[in-house]
């Protein structure tokens, strides 16, 4: 079952590693230069995730 103490904590890693890859690069680069970046950060600390998923979308129908 998840917790709202696991999702707090999950939440506090997660800013922190966006904040971390945004001190370390700075501003102004490609959204991709970030995205290798955060996959990096959030490898070393352990935490599990999925990149780049499928999303349904259906535009002007």
């Amino acid at each position: 079952m998840i917790t709202q103490k696991y999702l707090d904590e999950l939440t506090y890693e997660l800013i922190g590693s966006a904040i971390e890859v945004h001190k370390i690069m700075g501003r102004g680069l490609l959204e991709s230069v970030y995205h290798q970046c955060l996959k990096e950060e959030l490898s070393k600390r352990k935490i599990q995730f999925s990149t780049e998923k499928k999303v349904p979308l259906i535009y002007k129908t």
